[in-house]
């Protein structure tokens, strides 16, 4: 393990404003086992996503002593997708801790309940996922919901449901005790959501990827949708499912107003297809019955056309009311996005305390690097947002948005601008090759739309900000983010020139978008040698003070030891997938980084004060409790990897607690 040096520094020029909680001043064994029990019982830690937890055992002066408490190994082969299994999987899981026990799926839609203090099995179920589809966003399962029955006492089978969504597409409802399916829940346990979302041309196409959201009683549910592929791809419906019976309570189809359905752009359930999807995690606020709905673009995603209107509710942060799916309000980070920059990660639920006064937010993280902060309840934006005028550039056929938006009074946290001369390389010979990458696409800013000369997308569809999202302290009113600084190229071709362009280019994503005038081309931006045209860091954790819209601090996330063809453990910053965790004792965990590390920051300074070396690649993000009043704190991370990057895979859940 990496040992950082012992520290607990005061932010100087924020001490009035910003309180950087140091722990217990001795740090040592009287400060341990002294607390109350604190669950985990969702995804986000919480209903609103806040990924914080205020458990502050661990702090800056005592987590050098964090070691492995257990380990637990899952046993699913994890795939490449080279071998019988044709998809690449993720284990990008974050348990749930309710009624003392510890609840995660795993990339092929496991169910395992374990002891939280020791690591030992409970009970697993396995849906018989079927292996042979292709699933075109790998095989994943970010995280399971629980639902208490107010109607059924202790001891009576399903009183506590675990929810589960499938890569096939089924909605599972799972006895909390046993692991066994709940009969009364949909056909023997289980709802098949395919046929209402419309044909699908191969096992795989639609998805559920992320936990279900639980609202009163109701479960709700969205989907993944493979992108790029068709312009009838299925319907991006919003469903919200009995939670006691799994009867279907509401539907949101995310047509636009005044859509007219014909039986060729709708699917048999009636629901408008190739709308924007929403596969990344929902929020709720229980007390305002909200449901806050981050959506995707339609589909495909980089052409649209003058007659398509599908992006009414493209690329937004949507407010629901939970119990009737009402629309109650909709802000739009992108409009008409031809950029797949979809909202990619859960919104957060904090309380803002700004001007003198407080009020319940949402914050939105997105792919651009941009931060919007929304009145809970009207939308409104509580940080200014301008429209401005944005690049005109245009296919033939294609229509796009004059303006965008874009935050002010916040920090954007990855660049967006990038010239020829910004070329980085280790040697002047594959700089110069990254030059003239640069140089022969075309890039006027951010929002430059595709083209057939090739478009520079800076940042990409990668980020940004991806599915991992935003940490929040309101407490302390800090947010803390992880981000990518990539920069990718989009082109565009002839529809009819798709299967010469994917033999001419076999190891690129090379896509049809049928039923559009053209197909298209996306690739990471590498020099010959491998490496990012852009200069590091490509990976950064930041911290932004919500109190004064300022960036605290900014620090590289990640070394090369594990990407690099030589183990060199430089920290630069490298690509990353996952969240961060904060802490009352004063700390951020993440793992994230293409490599194999959890790390410890001081979340007042961003100084790094603990790694821990972990069998596998920690694509996911960490949580945190203690099991009972007295007990350790705990904090566990998914240790699996990601298949489609080529990071170190494995079947490992790993916790730590103080020794």
């Amino acid at each position: 393990m990496h040992r950082g040096r012992r520290s607990c520094r005061a932010v100087g020029c924020l001490l009035g404003l910003v309180l950087v909680a140091c722990g217990p001043p001795d740090g040592g064994e009287g400060a341990r086992r002294s607390g109350p029990a604190q669950d985990w019982r969702d995804y986000g830690g919480d209903p609103g996503g806040s990924r914080h937890t205020p458990l502050d055992e661990i702090t800056p002066d005592n987590v050098e002593r964090l070691e492995v408490a257990w380990t637990y190994r899952t046993g699913e082969p994890p795939s490449d997708g080279t071998g019988d299994v044709r998809s690449t999987t993720a284990f990008e899981n974050t348990p749930i801790l309710v009624d003392e026990t510890l609840y995660l799926c795993t990339p092929m839609n496991r169910v395992i309940a374990l002891d939280p203090e020791t690591g030992e099995e409970r009970w697993r179920y396995d849906p018989q996922l079927d292996l042979s589809g292709r699933y075109a966003n790998q095989m994943v399962c970010r995280g399971v919901s629980s639902w208490l029955d107010p109607e059924r006492g202790d001891g009576e089978v399903c009183r506590r449901r675990i929810f589960t969504g499938t890569n096939d597409a089924r909605l599972i409802a799972l006895d909390a005790a046993t692991g066994r399916p709940c009969g009364d829940f949909g056909v023997a346990g289980e709802i098949d959501l395919n046929p209402a979302a419309g044909p699908q041309g191969w096992k795989g196409e639609y998805q559920v990827t992320s936990p279900p959201a639980v609202a009163g009683e109701v479960v709700i549910v969205g989907s993944a949708v493979s992108d790029n592929q068709r312009d009838d791809a299925p319907s991006g419906v919003v469903r919200a499912f009995d939670a006691r019976s799994g009867a279907l309570r509401w539907a949101w189809d995310l047509a636009p107003p005044g859509f007219e359905y014909t039986p060729a752009n709708s699917s048999g359930a009636g629901y408008a297809l190739s709308t924007p999807n929403v596969w990344a995690p929902m929020s709720v606020d229980h007390e305002r019955d909200l449901v806050f709905v981050p959506t995707g673009n339609p589909s495909p995603d980089y052409y649209r056309g003058s007659d398509s209107n599908l992006d009414h509710f493209g690329s937004s942060t949507v407010a629901l009311r939970a119990s009737t799916g009402q629309v109650v309000w909709a802000f739009q980070t992108v409009h008409r996005d031809l950029w797949d920059f979809d909202v990619p990660s859960q919104p957060s639920l904090f309380r803002l305390v700004r001007n003198g006064s407080e009020r319940d937010a949402v914050v939105q993280a997105t792919k651009m690097g941009f931060l919007f902060v929304l009145d809970r309840e009207t939308g409104d934006p509580l940080f200014p947002v301008e429209e401005r005028p944005v690049p005109q550039i245009r296919v033939p056929g294609e229509k796009l948005s004059p303006t965008q938006p874009f935050p002010t009074g916040l920090p954007h946290l990855v660049p967006i601008d990038l010239s020829p001369d910004d070329a980085w390389g280790l040697t002047p010979w594959d700089r110069g090759a990254c030059r003239d990458r640069i140089e022969a696409l075309r890039f006027e800013g951010i929002f430059t739309p595709p083209t057939e000369q090739g478009s520079l997308m800076y940042p990409g569809n990668a980020g940004g900000s991806n599915w991992g999202g935003v940490a929040v302290d309101s407490d302390r009113q800090l947010l803390i983010v992880n981000t990518q600084n990539l920069a990718w190229a989009v082109t565009l071709f002839p529809s009819e020139d798709f299967e010469a362009e994917k033999a001419a280019h076999p190891d690129l994503e090379v896509s049809p978008q049928k039923g559009k005038p053209y197909g298209m081309r996306r690739e990471l931006l590498l020099s010959p040698l491998g490496i990012p045209c852009t200069p590091p860091p490509w990976g950064s954790l930041a911290a932004v003070d919500l109190t004064r819209g300022e960036l605290l601090w900014q620090v590289p996330l990640g070394t090369l030891r594990d990407v690099a063809p030589i183990p060199i453990p430089i920290t630069v910053g490298v690509p990353n997938l996952g969240g961060p965790l904060v802490t009352g004792g004063g700390l951020v965990f993440i793992g994230a980084a293409f490599d194999n590390y959890l790390r410890a920051f001081d979340l007042g300074t961003g100084e790094e004060l603990w790694r821990a070396r972990l069998p596998a690649g920690p694509q996911a993000t960490p949580m945190s409790y203690r099991v009972r009043d007295g007990g350790r704190q705990f904090v566990v991370i998914a240790a699996g990897g990601y298949g489609r990057a080529g990071t170190n895979l494995g079947d490992y859940v790993v916790a730590f607690a103080l020794e």
